[in-house]
């Protein structure tokens, strides 16, 4: 007896419907792919928060910051000037760390704004609006050293930082070419 060989049977569209492309009638069979390793365990050391503030948020950051120090200075320590202006130093290192890179030049400029902010609960001279006022004004005046201390120290971390963040630029701009 003869064998009669069969072709196998051609896709045919419905009716009406244009024929498939040739890569779309067949399909390859579904690859499954191994699981991914699993993550190597994370170690136990805790960082320190990376905040990226804006300018504004930075102020109000400062600002907010040296003005609860103050209070806290006035309750604790009897307005010593000395503790308040001790503690203006770190406020004003977080705030030019913490301040985005877009922001920067703003660092220096509003840290000055918070340490005269933070100083009106400690320059109470009594005598109403204008005691208060004048109070104010003898505080920044004996306390510049401080505040010139901390306006240095935001301005060379923001300084640093910018200069750092041009270095890596020109870095990159070199490796493209």
């Amino acid at each position: 007896m003869e064998q009669h060989r069969t072709r196998p049977r051609q896709y045919r569209p419905p009716r009406g419907r244009p024929p498939l492309p040739a890569q779309a009638q067949r399909r390859p069979a579904a690859v499954r792919r191994p699981a991914p390793p699993p993550a190597p365990p994370r170690p136990a050391v805790r960082r320190l928060p990376n905040p990226r503030l804006t300018g504004l948020g930075g102020g109000l950051f400062c600002g907010a910051v040296m003005v609860v120090l103050g209070w806290l200075d006035q309750v604790l320590f009897g307005a010593s000037l000395t503790v308040y202006g001790v503690l203006f130093l770190p406020v004003c290192a977080l705030t030019a760390c913490w301040i985005r890179r877009g922001d920067l030049v703003t660092a220096p400029v509003v840290v000055p704004i918070a340490f005269a902010a933070g100083l009106l609960p400690l320059a109470d001279e009594g005598g109403g609006f204008l005691g208060s006022l004048m109070g104010l004004f003898t505080a920044l005046a004996t306390q510049a050293g401080w505040l010139y201390g901390g306006t240095l120290v935001a301005g060379v971390i923001a300084t640093v930082r910018k200069i750092r963040l041009m270095s890596r630029r020109a870095a990159q701009q070199r490796s493209r070419l």
